[in-house]
C-alpha cells in the first residue's frame, strides 16, 4: 500500500514539476479589440463566442466580454499556456472577428469569476456607458478607445457583476 501512495505521490510532483516548466503556474489577462467582418448582426457573433465559451470552459478561462453588432472587447484570464493556445485559436479560427492585442499581463488575481456577456444595445444606459467616459462619439467603437480607456470601460460595464 505504501508503495501505491509513494508511486502516486511521485507522479503528481512529476506532473506538478512539467506544469511549472510549461508556465501553467503563471496567471495571465489578455485583452483584445475585434471587429466583426462578416455580414451578419451581432446575434451571430454572440453565438460564436457563446460556442467558444463552451469550448473553453475546460480550461478554466475567466473572461469578460463587451460587444455590439460590429465591434468587441475582450478580456481573458488563464494560465500562459493556456491563453497562448486560445490566441492563436482566435487568429487561426475566428479570423472574421480581425483580434487586435492591446494589452497583455502577468497578474496574482483574477478579475472575473466567470464568462461575461455584455451585449451593448441602444438603450440608455448603454449609450451611457459609451458616450459618457469612453467613445469618440455616440457609437460604440473600441478602434477609437485608449488602452486606458478601455480598460475603465471594462471595469464600469461589468462593475455590478
Amino acid at each position: 500500500m505504501n508503495n501505491i501512495i509513494d508511486y502516486i505521490s511521485e507522479e503528481k510532483d512529476k506532473i506538478s514539476e512539467k506544469k511549472n516548466r510549461d508556465g501553467e503556474h503563471i496567471l495571465v489577462s489578455l485583452t483584445y479589440i475585434g471587429k466583426n467582418t462578416k455580414k451578419d448582426n451581432g446575434v451571430g457573433l454572440t453565438r460564436t463566442l457563446e460556442k467558444w465559451r463552451r469550448d473553453n470552459e475546460k480550461s478554466d478561462i475567466t473572461s469578460a466580454l463587451v460587444l455590439n453588432d460590429s465591434y468587441l472587447i475582450q478580456n481573458i484570464e488563464g494560465s500562459r499556456l493556456v491563453i497562448n493556445e486560445v490566441l492563436a485559436k482566435l487568429i487561426n479560427e475566428y479570423s472574421h472577428m480581425t483580434p487586435h492585442i492591446i494589452d497583455i499581463e502577468e497578474v496574482d488575481t483574477r478579475k472575473w469569476d466567470d464568462f461575461l456577456i455584455k451585449y451593448l444595445t441602444s438603450s440608455a444606459q448603454d449609450e451611457e456607458y459609451t458616450l459618457k467616459n469612453f467613445s469618440a462619439g455616440a457609437d460604440f467603437n473600441p478602434y477609437l478607445m485608449k488602452k486606458t480607456q478601455i480598460i475603465s470601460f471594462m471595469k464600469a460595464v461589468f462593475k455590478e457583476k
